[in-house]
């Protein structure tokens, strides 16, 4: 199993020459250890992306939630468009549904983080577990104390 210089020199190209080696059936030629290594960072790639997509609608749901006097169309656009990206991304990586429940708590514990910051709320007025489930926060219509909706 060779390695390929262009690898630590030349990722583009590298990935051009395996993908041209692959397609040719070149097997033996082709840089097997470091494509093995590319592949699984995908996959890693896209848990970290869900996580992401997650902990950004998890900070706008508690903002949300512990600000209602500073709701906007802002606000509620950005959690309409990151629960539509969580479910392409969902449907895209169908296996990723087995990773959510962990994901879900990963991606609270940034999301409280990111609130005090931006909210300059203390800590402690967070939930330490999130107060939704996966299924809520990902509704199209749920929206935490409905009653002040813009």
């Amino acid at each position: 199993m060779p390695q390929s210089p262009l690898y630590e020199t030349d990722f583009y190209a590298w990935a051009k020459e395996q993908a041209s080696l692959l397609r040719a059936g070149k097997l033996t030629a082709a840089d097997i250890e470091n494509i093995a290594e590319e592949i699984d960072s995908m996959g890693r790639s896209e848990k970290r992306e869900l996580i992401s997509r997650l902990t950004v609608l998890l900070l706008h749901l508690l903002k949300w939630r512990f600000q209602p006097d500073r709701r906007s169309s802002s606000w509620e656009a950005s959690i309409s468009v990151q629960r539509n990206r969580l479910a392409r991304h969902l449907e895209d990586n169908p296996s990723l549904k087995s990773q959510i429940p962990k994901a879900f708590v990963d991606a609270y514990r940034d999301a409280i983080l990111e609130a005090v910051a931006e909210t300059n709320l203390p800590r402690s007025i967070f939930p330490p577990e999130c107060p939704w489930s996966f299924e809520e926060a990902t509704t199209a219509d749920f929206w935490p104390d409905d009653v002040d909706r813009p």
